[in-house]
C-alpha cells in the first residue's frame, strides 16, 4: 500500500475530516474540537503524529537511544525535503503570518496528565526556516529532561506541533471553572495581565483577578492591581518584559463584558467536555479569542486554613492566639514565594531556637509554635513569644511587648494570653540566674561582637566575590552552602540581642516618659525612637547621593549613568575606560557596603543591589539633578526637635532624670549596633541566595527548569536534598513545582490578610468594600500636610526612574531598600504599615508627611492625581482625580 505524501500527515484544524487524538496529540485535538464548535480560536494547522513518524525514520532517529541522543540528533538533522516542502506550504496556506508553533504531545491534556509547561512552545516568528527551526524544537522537546522526568515510568509516547497564529495579545490570561480555593463550581476565576499571558503563567507580572458568577452573569468580586510591566514579542522567537503605560496601569485588564462574554464561552467548553476546565486566552483589538482548554487535573482543594497555626491546636489557643506580620524585621514583609516561605521555615527550625537562646531564654519553647504560615504571609506568634519571655524578668510583663505589635485591626483592651506566663518556680529561678549570666555576657561583648560580625561581612563578600560557583562539584557546591548556612546562623543569632535589648530599652524609656513627663513624654520618646532609628538605613541614602556627587565630577562616566537603560548601565560602565575607573574606585566600594540590600531580605527570589544595580543608577539619576541637596531634606538633627525633648527631661528630678539618660543611653547604643550587625545578618542571606541560585542554573541546564523564573517555585528543603547528592529527577518534581506555582498565585490574588490576627480570619467572609468617595482614612504616622501628584510604585526597579521630585509616594509598603527614594518625595502613603514600620519612621526622619495602613490606597489612587496627605490626622484626599 502506497504511503501518504507528507502534506496529507499535515491538517487543517477545524477544516478537513477530523483526526483521532493520537493523530493530533493533546493540544492539537483540543484546539481541533474547540474550532469545530464554532468557538473562537486562531486558525492553525497541525503536524501530526505520523508525520513525526516519518521524519524520525527518514533522520534515522532511534528513540531508545538516551533522550538527550534523541534530543540532540533531532536539533541538528535536516528537515527531509518532501517534510520540509509540506510545512512550507501549510504555511503559505496560513497566509505565512507570525505564528506561536507549540508542541502537542499524545499525553497532554488529558484527565491523568496536564504536561502543562513541559514542552516547548516557540513564539512569536515568521519565516519559512523560523518555523522549520521550531518545529524541530518542538518534536526533540518529547525527550527534554522535564518531560522524562514529568511522566516518569510512562512512555514517551509520540507528539504532533501544532502551528498557529500568532495573538500579539493587549491582555491574556486563565480561567478556571472551578475556584481554586474554594472549589466551588458555580464562579468562574480569572486572573487577567496585560500583554501576553507567559507572564502571568511564569509569576512575572502582577495580575488582576475576578470572581464571576455565570449564571447572572455578575462580576462577584475583582481585585484590579496596579501593573507595571507586561510580557510582549520584541523579535523573532523572543519575548521580554516592558512597561505598561502609565495610562493603564490601575485600569482593569478585562471589561465587564468581555468577563461575561468569556464565562459564557467557559460554560459551553465545559459542557461539551462534561468537566471543569483551565482555559487559556487571550484579547486583541477587542476581539476575545480561546488558545487552550485543558481539564483540570488536580484534585479538590482542601479546606480553607483560618489560622496561621499548620498543626490543630486546642480551641482556646486556636482561637485565642495573637498573631502578627506588623514589623517581624522588615525581612517578611508581603506575600512570599514557596521558596521564601520554605527558606524562612528553615530559619525557624535550624536558626530561630539559637535566636532566642542567645537573648538571655533558656527554655527556647517549641520552634512550631513560634512563627506560622497563612495565604503566602509568614506571622509572629505573639501570645507563644509572650509567653517564652516572660521567663525572663526583663520581660515578665507582657503587655508591652504585646502592645509592641498590635495593629488597629484588634483591641487588645480584654485580651488574655491563652499560653498564659511562663510559671513561677525553679524553672523560673533558673531561666533568671541563665538570663541574667547572659545579660552580662552580652554586656562585656556586645561592642566587640559587632565590630566583628562588620569584618566577618567584608571578609565574606571579598570571599564570595573570589569563589566561581560554576565551577564547584556539586559536593563541593553543598559543602559551600553548609558554610553559608553556618554563617547566616552565627550572624542571626549575633543579631538578635541587638533587636530585643533595643526593644526592651524602647519599653523601659517609654516608661519612665510616660510615668513621668505626662503628656510631653510622648513626643520626648517618640523623638528618641525616630532619632535612633534606622540610622544606617538612612546612611544608604546619604552614601548614593554621596556617589552621585562623585559621578558629576566625571562626565564620561555621568554620561553613561544617565543614557538609556538603567538595566545596562553596570555593563557599559565597565566597558568604557573612564567608566570602568568610576566603578572600580567608587561603585565597588558602595556596593561593598550597601550592596546586599534588598526589598523583602529573606525572600530569596529578590536579587540585591550587588545582582542588579539598577535602582542605584537611577536614583544617581535623580540626585545629579541641579538644584538637589540630600542635606535639603536629611540635614542634621533637629535641634528644634532635640531641644524641646531635653528640656523636657531637665526638668526631672535628678534621680529620674540620670535614670532617663541612662535608658537613653542604653537603647541608643543598642539600636546603633543593631543596624550595624543587621547588615551581617542581611549579607548572610545574599550569600545563600547565590548557592540557591547557581542550584538553579544546573537545573535548568539539566532541563527540570524552564527558567530562572521557577526558581521562586523550588522547596528549599529540596535544594538542600540536591546539593547533598539526591538524584534531581525525583527531587524537583513538575507537578510538584506546577502546584506551587499554582498556590502562589492564588495568594497573591486574595486580599492580604489584617496585620495583626487574634484567633482566626476567614478571606470568605472579611473582604472589605472599597471606601466610597475621594477621602482615604489611614494611620498618620509623620507630622505635616503636603499636596503633590501621586506616583504609584509597585515595583522599585522597573519604576525608580519614573519617581519626580516631590511626587507621593503611594505603596503598598516599604522596606530599608526603598529609603533613596524618601529623600525625593513629597509625603508617603501606604496601604499597610504602623507606628514603628519603616516607612513611619524614615518619613519622620526625612520629615515628610505620611500616612500608613489605608487598605486600598494602591487600589483607589491614580498615577498623576493630585493629592492632599494629612499626617497629622492620618487622612488622604483625592483633590483632583
Amino acid at each position: 500500500m502506497k504511503k501518504p505524501t507528507a502534506d496529507k500527515l499535515i491538517t487543517v484544524l477545524g477544516a478537513a475530516d477530523p483526526r483521532p487524538q493520537e493523530s493530533l496529540g493533546g493540544k492539537g485535538a483540543r484546539l481541533d474540537e474547540l474550532l469545530r464548535a464554532g468557538l473562537p480560536v486562531p486558525p492553525a494547522f497541525c503536524l501530526t503524529t505520523e508525520l513525526f513518524q516519518r521524519f524520525l525514520a527518514e533522520v534515522g532517529v532511534d528513540v531508545e537511544y538516551e533522550p538527550a541522543k534523541v534530543r540532540e540528533t533531532i536539533l541538528a538533522a535536516e528537515v527531509p525535503a518532501d517534510i520540509a516542502a509540506a510545512v512550507t506550504a501549510a504555511y503559505a496556506q496560513l497566509g505565512r503570518p507570525r505564528v506561536a508553533v507549540r508542541s502537542s504531545a499524545s499525553k497532554e491534556d488529558s484527565a491523568a496528565y496536564s504536561f502543562a509547561g513541559q514542552h516547548d512552545t516557540v513564539l512569536d516568528i515568521a519565516g519559512d526556516a523560523a518555523v522549520l527551526e521550531a518545529v524541530k524544537t518542538c518534536w526533540a522537546s518529547l525527550w527534554s529532561d522535564r518531560a522524562v522526568a514529568y511522566r516518569d515510568s510512562a512512555g514517551a509516547g509520540t507528539i504532533a506541533v501544532v502551528v498557529q497564529q500568532m495573538i500579539d495579545a493587549d491582555a491574556a490570561g486563565v480561567l478556571f471553572t472551578r475556584d481554586p480555593i474554594s472549589g466551588r463550581t458555580d464562579r468562574f476565576v480569572v486572573d487577567a495581565c496585560w500583554g501576553l499571558g507567559e507572564g502571568l503563567v511564569s509569576g512575572r507580572v502582577t495580575s488582576d483577578s475576578f470572581l464571576v458568577d455565570p449564571a447572572g452573569p455578575e462580576v462577584v468580586e475583582q481585585n484590579v492591581r496596579y501593573k507595571v510591566i507586561r510580557c510582549a514579542p520584541v523579535g523573532s522567537g523572543a519575548v521580554e518584559l516592558v512597561k505598561v503605560d502609565e495610562a493603564f496601569r490601575n485600569v482593569p485588564c478585562l471589561t465587564e463584558k468581555q468577563l461575561f462574554e468569556l464565562a459564557a464561552l467557559a460554560e459551553r467548553i465545559r459542557e461539551h467536555y462534561g468537566a471543569e476546565q483551565d482555559i487559556e486566552w487571550a484579547v486583541r483589538d477587542r476581539v476575545l479569542y480561546l488558545l487552550q482548554a485543558r481539564p483540570i487535573t488536580t484534585g479538590a482543594p482542601q479546606t480553607a486554613r483560618l489560622s496561621p497555626y499548620n498543626d490543630t491546636q486546642p480551641t482556646p489557643i486556636e482561637h485565642g492566639t495573637f498573631w502578627t506580620r506588623m514589623d517581624i524585621g522588615e525581612i517578611f514583609t508581603g506575600v512570599m514565594t514557596p521558596l521564601g516561605l520554605s527558606f524562612a521555615k528553615y530559619y525557624q527550625d535550624n536558626v530561630h531556637g539559637d535566636c532566642i537562646a542567645g537573648t538571655g531564654l533558656r527554655d527556647r519553647g517549641e520552634m512550631p509554635l513560634h512563627m506560622g504560615y497563612f495565604q503566602g504571609y509568614v506571622y509572629l506568634n505573639v501570645s507563644y513569644t509572650a509567653h517564652i519571655l516572660s521567663q525572663s524578668l526583663a520581660t515578665r510583663d507582657q503587655r508591652p511587648f504585646d502592645l509592641r505589635f498590635a495593629s488597629e485591626e484588634i483591641d487588645l483592651a480584654d485580651y488574655r494570653n491563652p499560653y498564659g506566663a511562663y510559671p513561677l518556680g525553679a524553672a523560673w529561678l533558673r531561666s533568671t540566674l541563665f538570663w541574667f549570666r547572659t545579660a552580662a555576657r552580652e554586656f562585656r561583648d556586645a561592642k566587640p561582637r559587632a565590630q566583628r560580625m562588620t569584618e566577618s561581612r567584608h571578609y565574606e563578600y571579598d570571599r564570595a566575590h573570589r569563589i566561581d560557583l560554576r565551577k564547584l562539584g556539586r559536593r563541593e557546591l553543598h559543602d559551600e552552602m553548609r558554610r553559608r548556612l553556618a554563617y547566616f546562623h552565627d550572624m542571626n543569632v549575633g543579631y538578635m540581642p541587638y533587636f530585643l535589648n533595643a526593644f526592651g530599652f524602647y519599653g523601659v524609656l517609654e516608661t519612665m516618659c510616660g510615668a513621668w513627663l505626662g503628656a510631653a513624654g510622648q513626643g520626648v520618646q517618640n523623638h528618641f525612637k525616630t532619632r535612633m532609628s534606622n540610622l544606617r538605613t538612612l546612611e544608604a541614602a546619604r552614601e548614593v547621593w554621596e556617589l552621585a556627587q562623585v559621578a558629576r565630577t566625571q562626565p564620561a562616566a555621568l554620561e553613561i549613568i544617565r543614557t538609556g537603560s538603567a538595566a545596562d548601565v553596570a555593563t557599559r560602565l565597565r566597558n568604557d575606560a573612564a567608566g570602568r575607573a568610576f566603578w572600580t574606585a567608587h561603585m565597588e566600594p558602595f556596593l561593598r557596603e550597601n550592596g546586599t540590600r534588598a526589598h523583602q531580605e529573606m525572600e530569596l527570589t529578590h536579587p540585591r543591589w550587588i545582582d542588579d544595580p539598577a535602582y542605584v543608577f537611577q536614583m544617581i539619576r535623580r540626585y545629579t539633578e541641579e538644584g538637589f541637596s540630600i542635606g535639603n531634606v536629611l540635614g542634621t538633627e533637629d535641634d528644634s526637635r532635640a531641644a524641646e525633648a531635653m528640656r523636657a527631661v531637665e526638668r526631672l528630678p535628678a534621680a529620674k532624670r540620670r535614670a532617663v539618660r541612662t535608658a537613653l543611653s542604653l537603647y541608643e547604643t543598642c539600636s546603633s549596633l543593631r543596624e550595624t550587625a543587621r547588615l551581617a545578618m542581611i549579607t548572610s542571606i545574599w550569600l545563600v541566595r547565590e548557592v540557591v541560585y547557581e542550584v538553579g542554573r544546573r537545573l535548568i541546564e539539566a532541563g527540570l527548569l524552564r527558567s530562572a523564573d521557577e526558581v521562586a517555585y523550588l522547596d528549599f528543603a529540596d535544594v538542600l536534598r540536591y546539593l547533598a547528592g539526591g538524584d534531581p529527577h525525583e527531587i524537583v518534581s513538575r507537578a510538584k513545582l506546577e502546584e506551587a506555582r499554582r498556590t502562589f498565585q492564588n495568594y497573591a490574588r486574595l486580599p492580604a490578610p489584617p496585620l495583626s490576627i487574634i484567633g482566626e480570619w476567614d478571606v470568605t467572609k472579611s473582604v472589605r468594600p472599597l471606601p466610597e468617595g475621594a477621602r482615604l482614612p489611614g494611620l498618620g504616622t509623620s507630622p505635616g500636610q503636603a499636596v503633590g501628584r501621586a506616583r504609584i510604585v509597585e515595583d522599585l526597579a522597573w519604576q525608580a526612574d519614573e519617581f519626580q521630585l516631590g511626587e507621593i509616594l503611594v505603596t503598598q509598603y516599604t522596606d530599608s531598600s526603598w529609603t533613596p527614594l524618601f529623600a525625593i518625595a513629597g509625603a508617603i502613603v501606604t496601604d499597610i504599615g504602623s507606628m514603628l514600620s519603616h516607612s513611619s519612621i524614615v518619613s519622620r526622619e526625612f520629615r515628610v508627611p505620611a500616612v500608613v495602613n489605608t487598605k486600598h490606597a494602591t487600589r483607589v489612587i491614580k498615577t498623576g492625581d493630585l493629592l492632599m496627605v494629612d499626617g497629622d490626622r492620618g487622612v488622604v484626599e483625592v483633590i483632583d482625580g
